[in-house]
């Protein structure tokens, strides 16, 4: 059986997604990583598309990791 989750617990796990997706969307914002990569498999087409994505992506996960932060310190 598995234990119900604690709110301290939950939190944890909702600031690590918000961490990895927010370094991931910004490793992906400002390097060339994402254009290189796309590039190499011959899906340079959606380069175009992609500050209508990662920049949004980037604001939400910044977000999430800000709404996480602000629940661990009002729990403690």
């Amino acid at each position: 059986m598995t234990q119900p989750q604690t709110p301290s617990g939950k939190n944890d796990r909702l600031l690590k997604y918000g961490l990895i997706g927010t370094v991931i969307a910004a490793l992906c914002c400002f390097t060339p990583i994402l254009v290189i990569l796309l590039g190499a498999v011959g899906l340079s087409a959606v380069l175009g598309w992609l500050d209508f994505v990662l920049l949004p992506a980037l604001a939400l996960f910044l977000g999430i990791t800000l709404y996480a932060l602000w629940r661990r310190q009002r729990i403690n």
